[in-house]
């Protein structure tokens, strides 16, 4: 059996963790509790995109590990199917809760398609920094691109929009296109390589470190599962509270 390592789990656990009080603050907002402008004010919009960025960073160093190990497709694919299928039922979830705004194309979705590019990637070598920056740094040139070319204006419509090579954004309850946050991956991946190969026992081994090191360590491994379920059980706690409360 392949090792994990630690270290990652522990960042992934980070990252559901700063989720989970977003989310909540969310919920709030949605219940009337508090008043905040969760798609326009930047405290908010920030938390988000470091959010999503902390994800998508260490699934980059996962597959960066996973080919480390010399993995092979079928156990990838396993996991991808996983993935896929937790992203169709966040749709379907979204679609009952938000029917005008539900989530086509959001994390877990760009996240399905971002791990196949990063297999097909992952022996690409230093070309992966340079790649992550230009992807980060291409959603910036759609406005003059779609002032000179007008047809490209199609790739702000549903679908096409899923490439983010966009001059408005969608009205969706998450959306994460493969621009900029590829770019994001490739760094994870690119960085883990390097670590994988000069620097492995910074990832950690398995099983080490304080209670509360094992304990972000066990939650980050489980963190498909919470993600799917934390949202609906937020949700219904502060519905029910609002249901029950004099």
């Amino acid at each position: 059996m392949t090792p994990r390592y630690d270290r990652i789990d522990q960042l992934r656990a980070a990252a559901l963790l700063w989720m989970t009080v977003y989310h909540f603050c969310f919920d709030l907002d949605h219940f009337g509790f508090i008043d905040q402008a969760f798609l326009s004010d930047p405290f908010w919009t920030t938390q988000r995109s470091a959010i999503v960025s902390l994800f998508l960073f260490t699934a980059g160093l996962s597959q960066a590990v996973a080919l480390h190990q010399g993995q092979g497709w079928p156990r990838f694919w396993r996991r991808w199917v996983q993935v896929a299928g937790a992203a169709l039922l966040v749709s379907v979830g979204s679609w009952v809760v938000f029917p005008q705004s539900f989530i086509y194309f959001g994390v877990l979705h760009g996240i399905a398609v971002m791990l196949v590019i990063a297999r097909l990637t992952g022996g690409w070598g230093v070309w992966l920094w340079p790649l992550g920056a230009l992807a980060i740094a291409l959603p910036w040139l759609a406005p003059a691109a779609m002032a000179h070319w007008p047809a490209l204006a199609v790739l702000n419509e549903p679908g096409p929009n899923a490439l983010g090579f966009i001059t408005r954004k969608p009205f969706t309850e998450d959306y994460v296109p493969l621009l900029p946050w590829l770019g994001v991956l490739w760094w994870g991946l690119a960085a883990g390589r390097w670590v994988c190969t000069n620097r492995p026992h910074w990832l950690g081994g398995s099983g080490r470190g304080s209670g509360a090191g094992r304990f972000m360590a066990t939650w980050g491994r489980w963190s498909l599962s919470y993600y799917l379920l934390h949202q609906p059980v937020l949700m219904g706690l502060v519905g029910m509270y609002v249901a029950l409360a004099p």
